[in-house]
């Protein structure tokens, strides 16, 4: 059983709805970051499919955890309700078009007695905690953050942009463009929490020790770009931080770097000046 020491969710932007959200129930606990190329007209949410599925993913999860024995089956199970649900408003046009879709980065953790599983699409991550201050990470976050800053970072220079405008540069979304293309062309859905059950086949499965007393951090990349992006703290100061502290004064220092220190995105090159930041920390 997890205890929720805190948990926090804060929008990149104020005046968009925020894509990303953390539950737990049980002995399993999660971090969904969702997304969907910019520009596909919503059909299950007033603005944002993403918000849809991230909300959907969370509630169904809340329901069919407890009784659930497999992070890769709960999540398969799940996909294929979104997919039912979807289909049921989507024109069908849509039905089929996984590049119109949204997507997910998901962290999905559960204890068995000493042992923590932990299931992964994306650049979601998991920092474990162990009783004697052992920290351990578990995710491809760190790998995806560096080619995702390289893009950025070729981009606003090719544009001469920066954060808060990159996304309707020209130079921006011929690579975006060509990227949704690509994804189409290859017939095979991205490895994400999606409409595609299938993609279950492809989780990332880790394990770790989970003695009584763990803590528990769950992050979007909004929240671990402390770590992976900003070099602003190792994962051992976070989790410092995270259990003396809570969640709050750590996007706040998110925030302050994204708005007061790098602006321009010159230090740490990124395609939102800000994004959504959603973080869970539980105890075993």
């Amino acid at each position: 059983m997890f205890t929720v020491l805190d948990r926090i969710s804060r929008p990149g932007d104020p005046a968009k709805a925020n894509e990303d959200i953390c539950g737990v129930s049980g002995d399993w606990a999660w971090v969904i970051d969702t997304s969907i190329f910019p520009g596909t007209p919503p059909v299950m949410h007033e603005t944002s499919d993403a918000a849809w599925l991230a909300a959907f993913a969370d509630e169904r999860l809340s329901s069919l955890a407890p009784r659930a024995q497999d992070g890769a089956s709960l999540l398969r199970h799940v996909m294929e309700e979104a997919r039912t649900a979807y289909r049921a408003v989507a024109p069908r046009e849509r039905h089929a078009d996984f590049a119109a879709w949204p997507l997910g980065a998901t962290t999905l953790v559960r204890r068995r007695g000493n042992l923590l599983d932990a299931w992964t699409f994306g650049d979601t991550t998991a920092y474990i905690r162990q009783p004697d201050g052992a920290v351990r990470v578990l995710g491809d976050a760190p790998g995806l953050r560096e080619a995702e800053a390289a893009m950025a970072a070729r981009l606003m220079r090719e544009a001469g942009s920066r954060p808060t405008a990159i996304l309707g540069e020209p130079v921006f979304l011929a690579w975006l463009g060509e990227r949704r293309e690509r994804q189409r062309k290859s017939g095979i859905p991205a490895a994400l929490l999606s409409l595609n059950p299938d993609a279950a086949d492809r989780l990332r499965h880790e394990t770790a020790p989970c003695e009584d007393g763990t803590a528990i951090l769950l992050a979007s990349d909004g929240f671990s770009a402390l770590v992976d992006l900003y070099r602003a703290m190792d994962p051992e100061s976070l989790m410092e931080a995270a259990l003396t502290s809570g969640l709050e004064p750590l996007v706040t220092l998110a925030r302050e770097i994204e708005t007061e220190r790098d602006r321009d995105g010159r230090l740490y090159p990124r395609f939102k000046a800000s994004d959504d930041a959603t973080a869970i920390l539980v105890r075993a």
